[in-house]
């Protein structure tokens, strides 16, 4: 399942447990085969990686994958901890060289990564402990920086694990010292060059390695922008980018210097200039001192064009947003009620928070302590405290804003009302458009509908077999969640023809259900829901199952993935309870964690869930369908659609000898095995 669930999004950690089968009849004595010596399993066979090796073998768990973007988060990594000093006040200038042998080169003047040997390792620079070891790093305790990008202590000695070469240049204490790595291995000592006058700080020069990125290659254009949305998030440094004359372009000089007092203001205005607005103002302001627990910058406004949210949290980009966008939309919802409240307009209160941002162009920008990123490539923020910093530092600004400037207010309290009616007026139609689709459409016979008719809020629960239906159609919210069981599992579909896809009853029930068709025919407003959860058992059957339906709705409706709808459920596999209190656990390794920390000093029972079937409907509902309490993942598909499409019928499709090629090829990566 491993490959499977990395081309589909997030995958479900619960331990795949076989099922009890019957013990074969023992073979006579002399027809027993003698085990050869090529499939014997003995602690020969248990590969320990030590230093960088872990890096080198599995790239995805630390970048995000071996591709162009995965590439450029090394630039990424470099220069956030160049930020990082220049927010603490020890840096007040970076530069950027992008060469045309393909080396790219990151100097700050901060402070210098240390030189001397480090306390814990006698003999060893604290420098090559920085470079070449995971979890190594001085923002872990807050006390040399209050805020950081980097937190792990792993964005250098990944880059340096991915370089095929890599130099480090310390200027400290009027000395220049510098360490040469290969692959993150040290080629050698710390080199004291000499003395130096006028210069301080570290310098990063690092070449990618071909060997993990294959034909990927530094983007000039891309390495620009990077560069010049970082000088836009702190106006106390400014950021020197060049480049070699042959890879200047047009839209990428040979040299620039960024440097922007104004901040996200500054960056806004330009990003917007021309278009027409909504409200002629930028709503823009800070509260605290950048690079201190708790600041927030902020820049929007309201054009006619598309809209788009940039965020930050310790100037790293979170292009999937998190905690403190929800901040954002919490303050300006409520400050455009209040407003419209407060000028007696009632039409405001069928506003939402959509309706404010479809066209909302905002810049936003948090300084938070040891934040909290979904994955290591810090794409979404998941602090829950950044929300409530960012909504009470916009909240009052907001509100004075509003008041400042009356016409602007009331020409965006009309338009946002415009939006929410608008929006209305759409749901109203789908509805009626969905109840003449239901009265005319024959839904199968086993599907418990949901009574709304409309399919924004509804969701379908797809289960295995009818005891897990059962126990879901009496765990469920009538109102807004339907349960469709199936019998078994359902055809793999990959690489089949139509006809034959919808030769299978239980496909065609599932077809019907959802009432979109499928392939070229699938249109996304007769979806009858909203959220399409495929809620199968914790074991290795039912995440066969599972990887069955993703391929049906990859290859029939990817529509529906890209839309957002499909969705995985994640119910427990354990119960543990002495006396009045519960927990639930999802595998062995959150059972022992929290029988030795919720449990302590207790003999609690534990109940192992074999199936959906078997667990009680109120169980079911509050750990896995009840919208106030479960974990859902969301079905994704990477963005290299074609790779995954190649990947999916090597794994899926009927030829067995492109699957047992791909185990070859992949087998070195697996680290949990259901034996």
């Amino acid at each position: 399942m491993a490959a499977i669930e990395d081309l589909f999004g997030p995958e479900d950690d619960a331990p795949r447990v076989p099922k009890p089968v019957a013990a074969p009849t023992p073979a006579p004595a002399a027809a027993r085969p003698t085990p050869s010596v090529a499939h014997s399993y003995s602690a020969a066979d248990i590969e320990v990686l030590e230093g960088l090796e872990p890096v080198r073998r599995r790239p995805g768990m630390y970048i995000g994958g071996t591709d162009a973007n995965a590439l450029h988060h090394l630039f990424a990594e470099i220069i956030d901890n160049c930020m990082d000093e220049a927010i603490a006040g020890h840096a007040s200038r970076i530069e950027v060289h992008y060469g045309e042998d393909g080396f790219l080169t990151v100097t700050d003047n901060g402070r210098g990564i240390p030189v001397e040997p480090h306390p814990k390792f006698p003999g060893v620079s604290t420098l090559e402990i920085v470079m070449t070891r995971l979890h190594a790093g001085g923002k872990f305790d807050g006390k040399a920086y209050e805020t950081s990008g980097g937190l792990h202590g792993v964005g250098v000695s990944v880059v340096n694990a991915l370089s095929d070469l890599l130099v480090t240049e310390v200027a400290r204490d009027q000395q220049l010292y510098r360490q040469t790595f290969s692959r993150g291995k040290p080629q050698g000592g710390v080199q004291q060059l000499g003395k130096v006058q006028n210069r301080r700080g570290t310098t990063q020069r690092f070449h990618p390695d071909p060997e993990i990125f294959g034909e990927h290659k530094f983007s000039a254009a891309r390495l620009f922008k990077m560069t010049r949305s970082k000088a836009y998030l702190f106006g106390g440094v400014e950021i020197r980018w060049s480049c070699d004359e042959s890879l200047a372009k047009d839209d990428v000089p040979a040299k620039a210097t960024f440097h922007f007092p104004g901040g996200l203001k500054d960056f806004l205005a330009n990003r917007i200039e021309g278009e027409p607005r909504i409200t002629e103002d930028i709503f823009s302001g800070i509260v605290g001192k950048p690079g201190t627990h708790g600041a927030v910058e902020w820049a929007i406004a309201w054009c006619l064009g598309d809209g788009f949210v940039n965020s930050y949290c310790n100037t790293v980009p979170t292009g999937d947003g998190g905690t403190h966008e929800q901040g954002l939309r919490v303050a300006l919802l409520r400050g455009l009620r209040n407003y419209a409240e407060l000028s007696g307009n009632k039409r405001a209160a069928q506003l939402t928070a959509d309706d404010v941002f479809v066209q909302c162009s905002a810049m936003l920008s948090v300084f938070i302590r040891e934040p909290e990123f979904v994955g290591q490539t810090k794409d979404k923020l998941s602090s829950p405290e950044a929300t409530r910093i960012v909504d009470k530092a916009l909240s009052d600004a907001f509100d004075h804003w509003l008041a400042a400037s009356p016409n602007q207010a009331s020409k965006l309290l009309d338009w946002a009302i415009e939006r929410a009616e608008e929006r209305l007026r759409r749901k109203k139609e789908k509805e009626v458009d969905r109840q003449s689709a239901t009265r005319k459409l024959r839904l199968p016979g086993k599907l418990a509908d949901c009574t709304q008719s409309a399919a924004q809020g509804a969701e379908i629960f797809i289960v295995e077999g009818d005891s897990a239906g059962g126990s879901a159609k009496s765990a469920r919210d009538r109102a807004s969640q339907a349960v469709l069981p199936l019998r078994g599992k359902i055809l793999n579909v990959a690489g089949l023809s139509r006809d034959k896809v919808q030769a299978s009853q239980a496909i065609a029930d599932l077809i019907q259900a959802l009432g979109c068709g499928t392939r070229d025919r699938y249109r996304d407003d007769d979806l009858r829901y909203d959220k399409i959860i495929l809620m199968t058992d914790a074991d290795v059957d039912g995440a066969h199952i599972a990887s069955l339906l993703m391929t049906f709705f990859f290859q029939e409706m990817p529509g529906l993935i890209e839309g957002g709808h499909l969705y995985l459920a994640m119910p427990p596999l354990y119960r543990i309870s002495a006396g009045p209190k519960v927990a639930y656990a999802m595998n062995e390794v959150d059972r022992d964690e929290i029988i030795a920390t919720e449990f302590k000093g207790k003999k609690p029972d534990i109940t192992r869930f074999k199936g959906l079937g078997e667990m009680p409907y109120t169980h079911l509902r509050e750990t896995t369908m009840d919208k106030k309490s479960r974990t859902l993942l969301q079905v994704r598909v990477k963005e290299d659609l074609e790779g995954t499409k190649l990947t999916v019928d090597r794994l899926m499709g009927n030829r067995p000898e492109a699957r047992f090629d791909f185990i070859q090829e992949n087998a070195a990566f697996v680290t949990d095995l259901d034996i």
